[in-house]
């Protein structure tokens, strides 16, 4: 049995993303932060993008993406912390 798990770890590191900046972009509703839910939705954005440079094999433009991705995911979880 061949067993693939290069694509078991994308799609839990997929997921896993999906639940952390959906639940960022939710808090950002809540309290009412426009601006963190722009970071969360583009932090979503480029993470979704990053799927596609996976499929396409371009390493370096999916380190770049994720980096995008943290960097504002981490900008909207200091704009709601402070």
């Amino acid at each position: 049995m061949e067993e693939n798990y290069d694509a078991f770890a994308v799609a839990i590191s997929t997921i896993f993303g999906a639940v952390v900046i959906g639940g960022l972009m939710a808090a950002a509703l809540a309290f009412g932060e426009r601006d963190a839910f722009f970071f969360s939705l583009g932090a979503a954005t480029a993470a979704w993008l990053s799927g596609y440079a996976i499929f396409f094999d371009k390493p370096r433009t999916f380190m770049a993406l994720v980096a995008v991705a943290v960097l504002m995911a981490v900008g909207a979880t200091l704009i709601l912390a402070f």
